[in-house]
């Protein structure tokens, strides 16, 4: 009797272990680099220019950033509600699903994969191939052709690692997390010192009234915004985190929380060793700091940001392709994208499939008009997301909430998002509304393909044996088990 019901669990345990789905694997600390990983790419290396460009003073340009990690972590916390009240992964799709119905979530799908996720891995990456190649050609310039080539390299290395093993993929970001913020408490440390000396010359007059223009202070906010962007990465993977109720909320606030401590920290460390006029100069901050406060470490400092790069495009790869999924097994995408490779356990198809869109963005050059269309997008459907979230709240008030968000603060990330659009539409209404008409392009697309099904026979059949074809070549199949 003992070894009947002893190979029964042999069995069982078996078959847990060859059923094809997606695994718990992300504990606290991996969720915690995730978010860390993700947020902190080249933009804090960079952005200081532009905050303080458009603030117009030391003091503004650090409050900019305090405000721009206190919104953030606002958002967060809303996803956060989210992500533990709607238990699936996928992020903004599953949100607007759930709240706002199917129209809208497919439509975040579509400007998801037409042009957000490939420019915003092509910006980054290309950041990635700037500072590896430029400082073995400085100071002449480098070949644009060269730094695209060990971009693409960058791109590749990331999707093989996410194909390959989620163990591995976290493996990686959890020590390039580690790198990053070395990078950020190298900098940070001989700030701190030159400030124990009494170097305080440019803060004095912190806050120069004279300078201020109210007109360019959004800007400010914006490009503060971009260096804390990628906070609502793990509601991507809800499903692969372990005990979601709670690792999810305090993932969010730890990590949200160290970011806007150290951002503010090194940007008063720039302001210890540069002027504002020579940070307004300088095209790499961190570069030029390095070069004064870390003579003996300022080669170092590229290698550190190009890792920092390449952290932030594997959170992009390892979170954006299981909205696909999410979506393709709901029915708003094509099959083969909710498949799992029956071995790896990965997403295989939906990180795959992202790669080429990527290098073809990369390649053409057409990165930067992009980035602006992709900032008015994700802003659009994140203040749409959780005015769903407070819609949905007033329509269900009894559904299980595990983590819930005081209002106030609902409503204020809400109204300042929209904000946000809404100045887009102003300061820039020609890329904007190039945008608004590419993701509305997706509404016949919608109707056709999903809402009356109207797609002709015989290209239904073309479609249904590749697929069939892609998913044997692939090794890839559905999931097998309900995961949420």
């Amino acid at each position: 009797m003992e070894r009947t019901q002893i190979k029964r669990e042999q069995d069982n345990g078996k078959m847990e272990e060859e059923v094809v789905c997606l695994r718990r694997e992300i504990g606290l600390l991996p969720a915690v680099s995730f978010i860390i990983g993700t947020v902190v790419g080249s933009g804090i290396f960079i952005a200081p220019k532009g905050v303080l460009m458009n603030s117009g003073s030391v003091g503004l340009s650090l409050l900019v950033w305090a405000l721009c990690g206190i919104l953030s972590l606002f958002g967060a916390l809303c996803y956060a509600e989210l992500g533990t009240s709607f238990t699936k992964s996928g992020g903004h799709y599953t949100y607007l699903l759930e709240t706002l119905g199917p129209l809208p979530a497919f439509l975040r799908l579509w400007v998801e994969f037409l042009f957000i996720r490939p420019a915003v891995a092509s910006y980054v990456s290309l950041a990635f191939g700037r500072y590896v190649v430029e400082p073995l050609f400085a100071p002449c310039p480098a070949p644009t052709a060269l730094i695209k080539l060990v971009s693409i390299l960058g791109v590749t290395f990331v999707v093989a690692v996410n194909c390959w093993s989620v163990s591995m993929a976290t493996r990686t970001q959890i020590t390039l997390t580690f790198i990053k913020m070395f990078a950020l408490v190298l900098i940070i440390i001989p700030g701190v010192i030159a400030l124990a000396k009494g170097k305080t010359e440019n803060f004095q007059n912190g806050f120069e009234l004279d300078s201020i223009t109210l007109d360019r202070l959004p800007l400010a906010f914006y490009n503060g915004l971009y260096a804390y962007g990628g906070w609502f990465y793990l509601n991507f993977v809800t499903e692969e985190v372990i005990n979601p109720n709670r690792n999810i909320p305090l993932a969010i606030i730890c990590s949200m929380v160290t970011v806007t401590v150290f951002y503010v920290l090194v940007n008063v460390a720039y302001y210890t060793m540069m002027t504002p006029a020579e940070l307004l100069l300088s095209d790499a901050v961190a570069v030029t700091f390095a070069n004064r406060a870390l003579q003996g470490l300022a080669a170092v400092i590229p290698v550190l940001v190009a890792l920092s790069c390449l952290g932030a495009l594997n959170g992009g790869f390892f979170g954006s392709p299981r909205m696909l999924f999410v979506g393709a097994r709901e029915g708003h995408w094509p099959p083969i994208f909710s498949m799992i490779h029956i071995q790896r356990r990965t997403p295989l198809p939906a990180v795959l499939f992202l790669y080429p869109l990527v290098v073809v963005m990369l390649i053409t050059g057409e990165i930067y008009q992009l980035i602006n269309f992709a900032s008015f997008s994700r802003w659009f459907f994140i203040a749409l997301a959780t005015l769903g979230m407070l819609i949905h709240r007033y329509r269900f008030p009894h559904h299980p909430r595990p983590f819930k968000v005081p209002l106030a603060i609902a409503v204020t990330f809400t109204v300042v998002c929209f904000f946000i659009v809404g100045l887009s539409l102003y300061s820039d209404p020609w890329n904007t509304g190039r945008s608004c008409a590419l993701t509305l392009t997706g509404v016949p697309v919608y109707y056709v393909t999903i809402y009356h099904f109207r797609v002709p026979r015989r290209l239904r059949k073309v479609f249904n044996y590749c697929s069939k074809q892609l998913q044997i070549l692939l090794e890839v199949a559905q999931q097998e088990v309900q995961t949420y």
